[in-house]
């Protein structure tokens, strides 16, 4: 297991972020957001296009300065103290980061060599990442020859040479085929079970719910839910009950007759035809006890009876008015700013 060195003044938390306002002109990409990552977790950051994700994730990484508010990355002071903080750190944007010309070996010793690692521990680092992202075989191509899930694993990797403490992920599988998505979640677990602590932006429910203990939703530059995925899904509220009967046949009577009592109000049932299964929306505890009491009434055998909380994409759109993939306004896209090194 790799061993990741926390620095003392962390504490519990791993990111802190109060009151952060970053703005490009009248557009306000970031308007006084507040987010808190326990340490070796996954923070999933959810959000349409244009939301902030990536803003946040400049701010934190030192690419952007804030125009108020602070932020702390494994105890250090995103203003005050950006260079201890970029050797604690790794980022992943959107787009492939590596130097196309260059083999990926000398592409990771090099970038090891820039954070000062000796020669042989970065010559030890390249041969070990490689190795582990599955770029062994590739390691002395020109990394141009890589396919585009090749990119991907050797950016991450790339990212972990200097062993951060904390991992920025800024859309990592975007535009990836999904047996190379499932490969990049497989190795974000395995860096999480390795102690690292990580920050994710996605725009993909399924990507969210596979890593993220915890998510923060954002939409216009604010903050407008947060916590568990499951107390996200209890708070929108809106269960489903999957009603299973053991004859197929009945499915289409079961749904009209649930109907017909209205106990479910102006929601009406429906058919999954290929599940074998009546869904019912109830709100209550009342509801479902109602419809459960119908159906034996009815004379049904039932082969099972079950709840669902909503989707995650459910959730957002419940929350937004908008799926997380909907095209938003998006930020100008002239918004380098320089840092001071």
């Amino acid at each position: 297991m790799t061993r990741i060195d926390k620095n003392p003044e962390s504490g519990g938390s791993a990111v802190s972020v109060r009151g952060l306002v970053k703005h490009y002109g009248e557009t306000k990409a970031l308007d006084g957001v507040d987010l808190d990552v326990r340490e070796g977790t996954v923070m999933g950051v959810l959000g349409p296009n244009g939301a902030g994700k990536t803003t946040l994730v400049r701010i934190l990484s030192t690419l952007l300065s804030p125009d108020a508010g602070a932020a702390t990355v494994a105890g250090y002071d995103v203003l005050r103290q950006p260079r201890q903080l970029r050797r604690v750190i790794g980022l992943t944007g959107q787009y492939a980061s590596v130097d196309e010309k260059l083999p990926g070996w000398e592409n990771l010793y090099m970038i090891g060599r820039l954070l000062d690692l000796p020669r042989k521990e970065a010559r030890g680092r390249a041969d070990e990442l490689l190795e582990r992202f599955s770029l062994t075989d590739a390691a002395k191509r020109p990394a141009s020859t890589y396919s585009g899930g090749m990119r991907r694993r050797l950016d991450l990797a790339a990212s972990m040479i200097g062993r951060p403490q904390v991992l920025f992920l800024d859309e990592p599988t975007t535009g990836l085929d999904p047996r190379t998505r499932n490969e990049v979640w497989d190795e974000v677990k395995r860096m999480v079970g390795d102690g690292v602590t990580v920050l994710l932006t996605t725009q993909y429910m399924e990507e969210a719910e596979q890593l993220a203990s915890e998510l923060t939703v954002v939409d216009h530059g604010k903050v407008i839910a947060s916590g568990a995925i499951e107390e996200l899904k209890a708070k929108v509220g809106g269960r489903s009950l999957r009603v299973r009967p053991v004859d197929p046949l009945q499915l289409q009577p079961l749904a009209g007759w649930i109907d017909e009592l209205g106990i479910t109000g102006l929601a009406t049932s429906t058919v999954d035809v290929e599940g074998g299964t009546v869904i019912v929306p109830i709100l209550s505890d009342e509801q479902l006890t109602a419809v459960v009491g119908a159906v034996t009434a009815r004379g049904v055998t039932l082969s099972s009876i079950s709840t669902e909380l909503p989707s995650l994409d459910e959730v957002f759109l419940s929350l937004t008015g908008h799926r997380a993939s909907a095209p938003q306004d998006a930020v100008p896209t002239d918004t380098r700013e320089e840092v001071a090194v």
